[in-house]
């Protein structure tokens, strides 16, 4: 990650000269970072776009998207002003704003953290072998389930629906605790008959598992996921396409969490409103960028997944555009 950098404001505003609709003044403080995840997942892939439209939208700025650990990482380097945005799981927001779950007892001040706006869906995404004559949630007691390692994202949210349904592991033949990387082969050897995902669509494990395993993607809905979502602002209802992986050529309806760009109050209201209207405006060639942005809405990116203050810059642009 980059080291903290001094910030040097800049008085005037100035009008851009644009290859794309941007907006009208900004003032910068310096170049932009944004902390984002793996090279080889969405998040990095966000963060990479967001730079492409900002330095495509605004002239004289440069934008950089850093690898790093994921959403806690991203956390930690936007509390220690080393970043100026950060992708962060929406439920991760929450807990850092709230400094509840893994932040209960983190020592230092969270306070200054913004939210922005959402980006894609990371929906909980139950895999299941077609022989397995899987349909519903509630087909899964009796079966053998992989409920994802101790830690992962995925225990998290399946752990959150086993309690929201009243299950323990005791309700399955067999209860697996693989990592992600390994759930396509022990499918596909019918070792479990069910894996879990909580990521962005497309997928490569997914699409591997649907293609090799003959698999089946089984909706997550009913009472109790309502309930869910209700009660955690973390959670959204989400949609998985119809057509997205070999052998599912209709829709499936489940929940999960959106990733989410964050800041600190401590960068600026004017930078923050020009990076959220650079890609507002550019929403369009934003989603082209990559195939986890094609179902973004703006009414959902500024409803969704938002538990930390929102930004006075992004709150600025919203209001004036008439998206809240």
């Amino acid at each position: 990650m980059a080291a903290k950098r001094a910030k040097t404001a800049v008085g005037a505003a100035c009008a851009a000269a644009m290859t794309l609709s941007a907006p009208t003044e900004s003032a910068w403080a310096a170049d932009l970072f944004i902390g984002t995840g793996s090279k080889t997942g969405v998040y990095f892939q966000v963060g990479r776009a967001i730079c492409r439209i900002v330095e495509r939208a605004i002239s004289g700025i440069g934008c950089r998207a850093l690898e790093s650990e994921g959403s806690f990482d991203n956390v930690a380097e936007l509390a220690n002003a080393a970043v100026e945005f950060g992708i962060v799981r929406s439920d991760v927001q929450f807990h850092a704003g709230n400094k509840s779950g893994p932040f209960e007892f983190v020592g230092i001040d969270l306070g200054h953290l913004r939210a922005v706006f959402s980006v894609h869906s990371e929906p909980l995404t139950v895999v299941a072998r077609r022989d397995s004559n899987i349909v519903t949630l509630d087909d899964l007691p009796g079966k053998r389930v992989n409920i994802g390692n101790p830690g992962s994202d995925q225990r998290a949210t399946m752990k959150a629906v086993m309690d929201a349904k009243g299950w323990s592991k005791d309700v399955f033949q067999l209860v697996t605790e693989l990592p992600a990387s390994q759930q396509s082969l022990a499918l596909c050897h019918g070792r479990v008959q069910v894996a879990v995902y909580t990521v962005g669509h497309p997928d490569d494990s997914v699409a591997r598992a649907a293609r090799l395993c003959d698999s089946v993607i089984v909706e997550v809905t009913g009472p109790e996921i309502d309930r869910l979502v209700t009660e955690n602002p973390y959670y959204a209802h989400a949609r998985i396409s119809g057509g997205t992986y070999p052998g599912n050529p209709e829709s499936v309806e489940t929940f999960g969490v959106k990733a989410t760009l964050m800041t600190s109050a401590d960068v600026g209201a004017d930078t923050v409103y020009a990076v959220v209207g650079a890609v507002f405006d550019n929403l369009d060639a934003f989603k082209r960028m990559h195939p986890a942005f094609g179902p973004l809405r703006p009414e959902f990116m500024t409803g969704e997944g938002l538990s930390a203050p929102l930004h006075e810059g992004a709150e600025r642009y919203f209001r004036e555009h008439g998206l809240m």
